[in-house]
């Protein structure tokens, strides 16, 4: 496979240059987006490609405003989908003091295409996995030139509507072309078998609201209103039958997920841990997302950090020594070298 010449790269702001209002947005989203779409409120996040070089500029879904967006577009395409109530910015982190992130990096190392995406994290995982599988179609239909390579990068709830999109594509009756030029999948601290945190909530919730005092269950009221995408965290919901069942309030019923990984891609796992300890990195992991969760079951990687036909690491510290929080995988240098070092040896970089 060739790829056309490295675009040209117009590295982003600083994170502290981010609009306060970009953040507001992105939180409320997060929290109450569901409703916010049902209403049709101006406030809900569309789902589209932006230019993060442009202070989050949309990308119009068409011949006209691909062209214009990627000027030196090349046949490889790498997409990063950002996790719950964040926004294309989180992925930005410093080299030498100067600002990067993991989707300039990678277009500098493979001269790839990287196509940054915004969207309302309070919809369903299943809602935004479906708008995923149309906009590649449409990437795909109305790129400047032919794609031949897709990679799908995905930060924590990025991850599972990467996944999402994959089994909608894979169950569609005619499957889109865009599934079969999809090589690799990086999951970056994604909660493949479901977030404790959220099934926790779930739990308190339930029993503030059989307290028979009006207060304590409003407060129970106010609890539930936490948007779809939340609440599909809790069992790592890839599609809508199980996104509209009754919400168990233990761990997952069934550990192998009833949505497999796709045999045909690539699945690269990278979870983060506040503790070397083995039991406590099963447990507690990067605090929002276990271990074992974030590596699909794989918590003790074999030699070269390969589990069971897929890539896994899980690192304790960042790059400047500190413990490797949840928020912390989105924008380490260590984690985009993982992800450089995995794309390099699968081969098919050149």
């Amino acid at each position: 496979m060739t790829a056309a010449a490295a675009p040209v790269l117009v590295v982003p702001s600083a994170p502290s240059a981010v609009p306060a209002l970009e953040r507001t947005l992105a939180i409320l989203n997060g929290a109450v987006g569901d409703y916010l779409n049902r209403r049709g409120n101006g406030l809900a996040t569309p789902f589209g490609a932006v230019l993060p070089s442009q202070g989050g500029r949309p990308i119009p879904a068409t011949t006209e405003g691909f062209a214009e967006a990627f000027p030196a577009a090349s046949s490889r395409v790498v997409v990063l989908l950002h996790g719950l109530m964040c926004t294309e910015l989180d992925w930005q982190y410093a080299v030498d003091d100067q600002p990067t992130d993991y989707g300039v990096s990678f277009a500098k190392d493979f001269a790839a295409t990287s196509v940054y995406l915004r969207y309302n994290t309070g919809l369903s995982i299943p809602e935004n996995g479906a708008h995923l599988s149309s906009f590649l179609e449409n990437l795909v239909a109305l790129f400047p030139v032919p794609v031949e390579e897709i990679i799908l990068l995905g930060f924590s709830m990025g991850g599972l509507v990467v996944r999402s999109a994959c089994h909608v594509a894979a169950t569609a009756p005619k499957p889109p072309g865009w599934l079969s030029l999809v090589t690799s999948c990086f999951y970056v601290g994604t909660p493949h078998r479901g977030a404790p945190l959220e099934r926790l909530g779930r739990l308190a919730t339930r029993l503030l609201g059989r307290i028979p005092d009006p207060y304590v269950r409003l407060a129970a009221t106010l609890g539930d209103l936490r948007s779809a995408g939340i609440k599909d965290l809790g069992d790592a919901d890839l599609t809508s039958e199980h996104s509209l069942q009754e919400k168990r309030l233990t761990l997952l019923e069934n550990p192998a997920h009833p949505v497999p990984l796709l045999p045909a891609l690539k699945h690269h796992f990278i979870a983060g841990t506040l503790s070397e300890d083995p039991l406590l990195s099963r447990v507690m992991g990067d605090v929002m997302v276990p271990v074992t969760s974030a590596t699909h079951g794989q918590a003790a990687p074999g030699p070269g950090g390969v589990a069971a036909g897929h890539a896994v690491a899980i690192l304790a510290r960042r790059a400047d020594g500190s413990r490797m929080a949840h928020m912390d995988l989105a924008h380490d240098p260590q984690v985009y070298d993982q992800i450089r070092a995995w794309y390099t040896d699968a081969g098919v970089a050149g």
